[in-house]
Formats: C-alpha cells, sequence, structure tokens
C-alpha cells in the first residue's frame, strides 16, 4: 500500500501547525494577563483562548494582505520609475500592523490595527493619548 505525496505533505503541514500550536500556547502566560488586568486567572485563561482561536484566521488573512500589499507596492514601485516614497504609501499599511490577536485586544484595553501606519502616525497618536 502506497502514501500519495499529497497525503504525506499534508501530514507534515498539520504537524508543522501542531507544533506551532503548542509552541505558541506554552509560550503565553495567562497568570501575568490576569495580574495586569485583575481579572480572575480562569477569565485571563479564557481570553488567552480566545486570543489564540481568533489570531489563526485573523493571522491568516493578515498575512495574506500583507503578502498582496507586498506584491502590489513592488509594483508600484516598477510602474512608477523607482518612485520610493509611492511604494511606501502601499507597503507601510499592508505590511505593519498587528499579526497576533492579543487578550489586550479582546478586553478593549488596546486597539487591533489590521491596517498600519508609519512610524511617524504612530509617535504622534502615541503623543496625543499620553497628553489627554
Amino acid at each position: 500500500m502506497t502514501i500519495s505525496r499529497r497525503c504525506v505533505g499534508s501530514a507534515r503541514y498539520l504537524m508543522i501547525g501542531a507544533m506551532c500550536s503548542i509552541l505558541m500556547v506554552m509560550t503565553e502566560k495567562p497568570v501575568t494577563a490576569a495580574e495586569q488586568s485583575n481579572t480572575s486567572p480562569e477569565a485571563a485563561a479564557g481570553l488567552q483562548a480566545a486570543s489564540w482561536l481568533t489570531t489563526i484566521p485573523y493571522g491568516a488573512v493578515k498575512v495574506a494582505y500583507a503578502l498582496g500589499g507586498g506584491i502590489v507596492g513592488g509594483l508600484t514601485w516598477a510602474m512608477s520609475g523607482g518612485d520610493l516614497a509611492a511604494a511606501k504609501e502601499v507597503w507601510v499599511p499592508s505590511m505593519t500592523g498587528d499579526y497576533i490577536v492579543q487578550p489586550q485586544n479582546l478586553s478593549g484595553e488596546k486597539p487591533l490595527h489590521f491596517i498600519g501606519r508609519s512610524s511617524e502616525n504612530a509617535q504622534q497618536e502615541l503623543s496625543a493619548q499620553t497628553l489627554h
């Protein structure tokens, strides 16, 4: 009985995904999240699990969006005659931003930015928040 290459490839990707998931779970610290937000350890663990589960589809969509932005930004650079500023107008919003959903995003303590912004805009926003 032979196993097709397609099944072996699928099993390999499944194993890599399982290993990454285990590493993500092992490296997170729900107790620290509970201490910071004054919630019970059970609630913090629930937020951690929810953030991990939402990160999987969100991260996949964000990576696809970033790859598309990289391609479109490259085409923008080529079609504009090598204008790096024009390409960065596409690259920065598509490739920056949050790739992982954190418990603070779900509890409303920290905003989740799908579309990124330049470091100058981020600094201006941060200084405006600290003044209030």
